[in-house]
């Protein structure tokens, strides 16, 4: 069996997109004497899929561009986020950062673990807002940063991460 997605045109040239499932038919020696194929149209769920990228990539970015440092990291507390303002404020790049433990790497070592119970707080569901911390950059500055941790969850609402948005 094979799965084929395509557009097909109706009689008043309207664009339906169908996914076609078709196998092979054999007689009872098991010779192939024919297809069957079973077709559905799937045009509203191409038009969603459409329409939840586009979605996406609007809310990137809106991340990307804001006026304010946003960082994401994951459950394990590596960074899976960073906005412009963010490198710009550090001086690291998202190139730089990705993948990279946030508290380790980032974190003035005095404010290191009470930033790490606030981001585990976040990964636990309890969000925090206004605490101030300081960040190193990239020439070895310390920026005070004002953030607001907000638990991330997936569709089925299981917690992924978690996104700080930064006041500097």
């Amino acid at each position: 069996a094979a799965n084929f997605e395509f557009p097909l045109y109706t009689k008043d040239e309207r664009r339906v997109e169908v996914l076609l499932n078709a196998t092979t038919r054999r007689d009872v020696s098991g010779r192939v004497i024919g297809v069957i194929g079973v077709g559905q149209d799937i045009t509203e769920r191409k038009q969603v899929e459409i329409e939840k990228t586009r979605v996406a990539q609007e809310l990137q970015t809106f991340i990307d561009t804001a006026n304010a440092p946003i960082f994401g990291i994951d459950a394990n507390g590596l960074v899976n986020e960073w906005n412009n303002k963010a490198a710009e404020i550090t001086g690291f790049s998202r190139e730089e950062v990705m993948g990279q433990s946030l508290v380790d790497e980032y974190i003035t070592d005095e404010y290191r673990a009470s930033v790490k119970a606030v981001l585990d707080n976040a990964l636990h569901g309890r969000e925090a807002a206004n605490f101030e911390f300081p960040l190193y950059t990239k020439d070895e500055r310390r920026v005070e940063v004002l953030l607001n941790a907000t638990t991330r969850r997936d569709v089925s609402g299981r917690v992924i991460g978690v996104i700080g948005v930064g006041q500097d």
